[in-house]
């Protein structure tokens, strides 16, 4: 029996160029303002409209900034852009969630909201974290500029059909242990190029047992394994999150859909072209010490030694932890930090604002740490309204900022100022991402909250 991922790819199959790729229909393209302005400009340059303009949703979200969003943007690389979006949308006839907009937020977080993303999709945007939406049971990957512009012309793509691997996680997670802690566990064991080539499958009963936040968040950082995307089975989670949302499926037309998504599942007897598994007990709050997601420890451990680093990887493993101000064999529990983020496609929603609640309620951040904690959209800082989780956090000393990528990248106001520790709650620590100079340590929102009230790397099953 073919796997979950053949039986979605092989449906949206068009043809298959011999010796070359596959044409791939796409049910649906995402796009931002920095990986499509090109894409429009080359539909203009040969006189093209978008195919299906109804399939195709726009909105700003790496440029937007954190405060102030009534007001013109003040810079104008971030202005230039945001605008162009909005004029390109309404050229080409598209949706366009603009700034301020209800429905707006980061593109990989409104998608699931919003009923956009659905079991059994091909969905593609100009953004490697478009694997987030695997979690809904699609296939999702993120695409270039001018695959983004084939799209827009021909509702399809030249694709290599990717290797198929599945990872199955079985036991129960422990106190304080997070999807985000999975994340960085699978990135320490596979290395950023473990799966490299591959669409990766997550099962077992961990997956089983997550919420749909978990299983986007854990989809989200499959690309930082060198993975062309991951995905999740649907179930009746995914189902249950899905139903009522704006553009889900209603009444007859819903039932059939569930029917339909009930089919989509990888067989006992599906083979993949590699199978992982691993055990729930091995995993525990995590934190990074390098400058890529894979140079990751358990909060309680100390950063590698020299001697266990192969002999290709030294120099790249002490240039990191120069980067970085940490040695070999330091223990990162205790560290002093400057700044906290929480938020981005990865730890952006209601469920990591309820985390991070859940450990600073009456409690004070600590006066040496800024914080800034975005939600992932509108709908988020709704909720969080809605559930007093503003009350408790602006008790604590924290502000919640308006929805956007944030600093997530360097794309925005929110920068961290070279020298300064960040625990961070998004995808990359590379060397630069979160501003020049700055030092990211990825984490969950669990452990951010818990440094943040401290003012140091901590464990939050301590707090």
């Amino acid at each position: 029996m073919n796997t979950l991922f053949d039986k979605i790819w092989d449906k949206h199959v068009v043809q298959i160029v011999e010796d070359g790729p596959t044409q791939l229909y796409i049910d649906r393209l995402y796009c931002h303002e920095v990986t499509s302005p090109q894409a429009f400009d080359g539909l203009r340059a040969r006189g093209l409209k978008c195919f299906r303009p109804g399939q195709i949703f726009c909105m700003p979200d790496h440029n937007t900034p954190t405060h102030d969003q009534d007001k013109p943007i003040e810079d104008p690389v971030s202005k230039n852009q945001v605008d162009t979006l909005s004029k390109n949308a309404k050229e080409f006839g598209l949706t366009h969630y603009g700034m301020m907009d209800k429905s707006n937020g980061i593109i990989h977080v409104v998608g699931p909201e919003k009923g956009l993303s659905l079991p059994g999709m091909t969905i593609v945007c100009g953004d490697s974290h478009t694997s987030t939406h695997g979690a809904m049971g699609a296939v999702a990957f993120g695409i270039g500029t001018s695959e983004v512009e084939m799209v827009m012309a021909s509702q399809c793509i030249l694709q290599q059909k990717p290797k198929s691997m599945r990872i199955s996680i079985n036991g129960k997670l422990g106190k304080g242990v997070m999807a985000k802690d999975v994340a960085l566990f699978l990135m320490s064991k596979l290395t950023t190029s473990g799966a490299t080539g591959y669409f990766v499958e997550y099962s077992g009963d961990v997956v089983k047992d997550m919420s749909m936040e978990g299983r986007l968040t854990l989809c989200n950082l499959s690309i930082e394994m060198g993975a062309r995307g991951g995905f999740v089975a649907p179930d009746e989670t995914t189902f249950e999150y899905i139903k009522g949302k704006e553009f889900a499926p209603k009444g007859e037309e819903w039932d059939k859909a569930v029917e339909y998504w009930k089919t989509l599942y990888s067989g006992d007897d599906a083979v993949f072209d590699k199978e992982l598994v691993f055990d729930a007990k091995d995993i525990e709050p995590r934190i990074t010490y390098g400058t890529n997601p894979g140079m990751g420890i358990g909060i309680n451990e100390c950063v590698p030694s020299l001697d266990s680093i192969p002999e290709s990887g030294k120099a790249g493993f002490l240039k990191s932890l120069n980067y970085m101000g940490f040695s070999p064999e330091e223990k990162l529990e205790g560290h002093p930090i400057d700044y906290v983020f929480l938020g981005a496609c990865t730890n952006g929603r209601i469920e990591d604002f309820r985390a991070f609640a859940s450990i600073v309620k009456r409690k004070k951040k600590n006066e040496n740490v800024i914080a800034w904690l975005v939600p992932g959209s509108w709908a988020v800082m709704k909720q969080i309204e809605d559930e007093g989780i503003d009350k408790i956090l602006n008790e604590a000393g924290f502000e919640i900022r308006q929805p956007g990528c944030s600093a997530c990248l360097a794309m925005n106001d929110d920068k961290v100022p070279s020298g300064k520790y960040c625990v961070s709650t998004s995808n990359r620590n590379f060397e630069g991402r979160q501003g020049p100079g700055a030092r990211t340590i990825l984490a969950s929102p669990l452990v951010a909250a818990a440094s943040a009230i401290t003012g140091k790397i901590t464990d939050p099953r301590t707090i």
